[in-house]
């Protein structure tokens, strides 16, 4: 197979990524981590390379890191008192578009926040919070 370069041709890149957060696109992230592993393990019998393999569960992550201004905008709509932590489960979808317009999405399920931490540092200049999820699984990955 030959491969032949597209002169216009387009990346996936962070331009083409649409997020929505509780149901609002977000303009102000600026990060996103996803991905699944899965424990597997070879066993061993008699002699000294493995005779077969054993599969564990599948562990979804996601982590998402965004402007203060976005958090607090999160903050506000919540009940009086309440937390992001105190948020029941919801979905992540993202989304790409490629050079031929086609759209990918994937989609975090379930998600939660387990951490609500600022961390500020001499020179910044733009406060970004990373907030960790714990998630069911990821649709489309």
């Amino acid at each position: 197979m030959d491969f032949v370069p597209q002169i216009n041709g387009r990346a996936y890149d962070w331009a083409s990524i649409k997020l929505q957060l509780l149901g609002q696109t977000v303009a102000g992230i600026t990060a996103i981590s996803y991905g699944v592993k899965q424990e597997k393990v070879n066993n061993y019998g008699a002699g000294v390379n493995p005779v077969s393999r054993g599969y564990g569960k599948r562990e979804p992550n996601a982590s998402i890191t965004l402007e203060m201004k976005e958090v607090e905008r999160i903050m506000a709509a919540l009940p009086p008192g309440g937390s992001l932590l105190d948020i029941p489960p919801f979905p992540i979808p993202v989304a790409y578009v490629n050079a031929s317009n086609q759209l990918i999405t994937h989609t975090i399920m379930n998600a939660e926040f387990t951490e609500n931490k600022r961390e500020i540092k001499t020179g910044d200049t733009n406060i970004e919070v990373e907030l960790p999820l714990v998630v069911s699984h990821i649709e489309g990955l």
